[in-house]
């Protein structure tokens, strides 16, 4: 007889579960619940996911999904949740899906009739924004621009007219390089710089571009930071001429 294939009310749910960008105190009571409770833990690095829970003493099956490997390993945890596993999928830090692995396992899992359950909570779009001191009701988050300067040269000129906050991920290593060129295609505009949130050594630096390269200057700053930019506005819509 062939097998029988579960019906959608016997399958596992997929919780997307956002767990602490730096303090682990930001994880949420219904977070824990729910890592307490699924019987897999889906993550991109299982030594960081294990500090989590070592923290909060959970003894969990941890199942590697990082970014190179997504197709392949979506295809496993949708046999689970067809088994009627429910699992969590968590990032390294913040909220799957958001510039971290999770959209193509999304995708397989609607399409199988699987139950999506977000479990709100840490993210450092959210969390920059918030205290940025920049226009929050309309916001555009653009992740990391290319790798490429000319590709980011050619993303930044077209934002030029865009009248909300712009939101970026950076690699530290690329921030000079990008505060120069958002100078150049985008002129004076209000920038804030927010690294290490929720961490001992939080920081945010506000100013035009030129100011923050200026308190850059002689520093060296590691990891991975969030930029705002200003959108365009009367007062500083640079004056074409020509």
């Amino acid at each position: 007889m062939p097998a029988q294939i579960p019906s959608t009310a016997s399958r596992g749910r997929l919780y997307i579960v956002a767990t602490p960008i730096g303090n682990l105190e930001d994880l949420t009571f219904r977070a824990l619940k729910t890592l307490r409770e699924v019987d897999v833990i889906a993550c991109e690095d299982t030594r960081q996911t294990r500090k989590l829970l070592n923290r909060y003493d959970l003894k969990k099956k941890l199942l590697s999904y990082f970014q190179p490997r997504e197709k392949h390993q979506a295809g496993i945890i949708l046999e689970l949740l067809k088994q009627g596993r429910d699992v969590a999928l968590v990032s390294d830090a913040g909220t799957p899906g958001i510039s971290d692995p999770g959209y193509p396992l999304i995708q397989r899992a609607l399409e199988e009739d699987i139950d999506i359950v977000p479990i709100p909570g840490a993210s450092a779009l959210t969390a920059a924004l918030c205290a940025a001191g920049l226009p929050t009701h309309r916001f555009l988050f653009l992740g990391f621009p290319p790798p490429k300067a000319q590709a980011t040269r050619t993303l930044l000129r077209s934002l030029q007219e865009e009248a909300a906050t712009l939101v970026f991920y950076l690699p530290a290593r690329r921030l000079s390089s990008f505060l120069e060129t958002v100078q150049e295609e985008l002129g004076v505009r209000r920038v804030v710089m927010a690294r290490e949130l929720t961490k001992l050594h939080e920081e945010f630096l506000r100013g035009t571009p030129e100011e923050l390269l200026g308190k850059l200057a002689g520093r060296t700053v590691r990891g991975e930071v969030t930029l705002l930019i200003e959108g365009v506005t009367r007062k500083n819509r640079p004056v074409r001429t020509g």
